[in-house]
This record gives structure tokens, sequence and C-alpha cells, in this order.
């Protein structure tokens, strides 16, 4: 009776390494290993940000086979933007998109005012050689390996709720919320005459709803999905900024994945920037026409009132060289890396 009990334990042993067996002949990457990659980013998931992240999930756990898992946390549930990132420099999780640049302000250069004018030269600026250098010194800087960098969510527009900005004069003695890592918006603001106020993404809303700031400034994508619009009656369409969007990884997570998990992480990582940027120009007329359904004021400037802004602005490419926020010979390459698109077309 044993005999009978130990060959039947025998046979399926046998039967459950013979099918382990089978999967991993049908597996090229049964002996690499499993691992978990947690991301976190601050927008909602009606956000292009949170979508093509998604898409980055299905695709590398596909493409490896399951070996490799992503959760992703969106909405800020694992903290803001700074922290989140520190997250990821200390290896607490393994990444986060977001473009907060306290550790990174080299990246702050493609947040000029009024530097580009069209996705075209977006995408050229930030598929450039120049790009590629400023990512890996704010790679270096962070301790993460920069996967990709997209277009956080459009060109950025201005907002307030005391009257309409139609010039520069419009904006002084406003109180103008910025974000707390692009020193950009604050000396562009300052340069325009208004007043600035730091306040963290995810209190935007209330302090725009109990007057702790008069504005704000953000892409027609970012005030819907976080309903800014709710709480902002004039908005003016000045296309001032675009910001770069960063996909920052752990450095050391990074080294330790197969190099066949590198480079299917790398291709993901590339084809949801471009979905990423896809999504943005699609949804940017929808989300615009939802801010004037809802019943708020948007002005465009003519021409001759928009080169006022931009003429307003033109001492913050200065301040950006003079405070290190890039060289002049980098500034430079910027510029000639637009006019080729511009003589192309």
């Amino acid at each position: 009776m044993k005999m009978k009990k130990y060959l039947a334990i025998l046979v399926a042993l046998t039967m459950t390494f013979g099918l382990v067996s089978a999967l991993a002949e049908g597996d090229p990457y049964a002996d690499l290993g499993t691992y978990e990659m947690v991301i976190g980013h601050a927008q909602p998931e009606t956000n292009p940000r949170d979508i093509s992240l998604q898409k980055f999930k299905a695709d590398v756990e596909e493409q490896t086979n399951g070996h490799v898992t992503v959760t992703i946390y969106n909405n800020g549930q694992l903290g803001n933007e700074k922290e989140m990132l520190e997250q990821v420099m200390y290896g607490t999780i393994q990444g986060m998109r977001g473009g907060h640049f306290d550790f990174s302000p080299c990246l702050v250069i493609f947040t000029a005012p009024f530097l580009t004018q069209n996705r075209e030269e977006i995408e050229a600026l930030l598929h450039s050689d120049l790009s590629d250098e400023i990512c890996a010194e704010a790679g270096e800087l962070t301790n993460c390996v920069i996967l990709n960098v997209c277009d956080a969510a459009g060109y950025r527009q201005f907002s307030n709720n005391v009257h309409p900005i139609t010039c520069p004069d419009d904006l002084v003695g406003l109180k103008m919320r910025v974000a707390p890592s692009i020193t950009t918006i604050a000396w562009t603001f300052e340069a325009l005459g208004a007043s600035t106020v730091s306040i963290a993404y995810a209190d935007l809303y209330m302090s725009l709803k109990t007057g702790v700031a008069d504005g704000q400034e953000n892409p027609w994508l970012n005030i819907t999905s976080m309903k800014f619009y709710e709480v902002q009656k004039y908005f003016t369409e000045v296309n001032y900024q675009f910001h770069p969007d960063p996909f920052f990884v752990n450095v050391d997570w990074w080294n330790e994945l197969p190099e066949e998990f590198q480079t299917i992480l790398q291709a993901c990582a590339t084809d949801m920037g471009i979905y990423n940027d896809e999504l943005v120009d699609e949804n940017q007329n929808a989300a615009l026409q939802t801010i004037i359904d809802y019943g708020c004021e948007v002005y465009v400037p003519t021409s001759e009132e928009l080169q006022l802004f931009v003429d307003a602005c033109q001492p913050v490419y200065q301040q950006m060289i003079d405070e290190g926020i890039c060289t002049q010979e980098q500034m430079d390459r910027m510029f000639e890396i637009i006019e080729e698109v511009r003589a192309g077309e």
C-alpha cells in the first residue's frame, strides 16, 4: 500500500517537473528571474500621463512574459512629485514621471518662455543630442536613468479670478501660483509684473478656491483633469511654455535588470512617450471646449498683443544663464535646433 502511495507521489512529481520544463521551453526568459517595478505620478487616470503609463505597463508585462510586473500609483497616491522622485532616488520605488526639477535643474532649459511654437519644434528639442546630454546629466544628479522625456501636457496657459489678461499690464499685482521646482515660471511672471506664490500641485484647487492665489498656469489638459476651471473665471491662450516629462528610473534597480529586459523597457518607454504626445495633441481641443462650456471666458491675444508678452519675457533667457540653468552654448544650440525646423517648413 505504501509502495503504491510513493509511486503515486513520484508520478505526480515527474508530471509537475515535466510541466515546468515544458513551460520553460516556451519562455525565452525563464532563467532571467522576476522583477517588480512600482511607478508613481501626480496626474489622475484621465490624463495622458496615466493613460500612456498604462500602455507601458501592458507592453512590458506582455513582452517580458510577465517577468517584469509594473504597478502604477497615480493621482499623487505616493506623495507629491518631489517626494516621489526622492523615493526613486533612494530605491523605495523604481520609477516616476513628472516635472519636479529641484534635483536636476538642467532639465529646466526646455521651459524657457515662448521658446517653441508647435509640436515639431518640441519634438526636435526633446529628441536631440542636446536633450540626451541634459538627460544624462540629470540622471547622474538623481541616481536615475531617464528612459524617455516627452511633453508633460501641451502648451501652458494663464488663468485668474480677477479680470481678463490681454497684455502684460493685466498681470501686474496678481498673485500667480507657480510650481515649486520650475524657476522659469516665477521668473516669467515676475518679468510680466505679477507676484508669485509657490503651491504644490495637489493643493492648487483649494488654494484657487480660497484666494490664496489669484491665478495659475497650466495646459488645458491639466486644467480639465484637475477641474481648475471650476475655481477660475478668466483664461488666456498664450502657449507660453511647455514642460518636459522625464521618466526617472532608479539606476541601481535598472543595472540589476538583465540586458534583455533593459532593451524591452527602453523600447516600451519610447513607445509610451510617442503615445503620450499623440494623446496630448488629440485631446487639447476637447479640454478647451470643456472649459468654455463650463462658462469660463477664454481670451486669445492678437499677434501684436502676444508679441508684448514675448518681448517682456526676454530677460528670462539671460537669467537662466546667469543662474546656472544652462550655458550660453546650450542656449545657442537650442535656438539652432528650432531654427532648423523652421527653415525646413
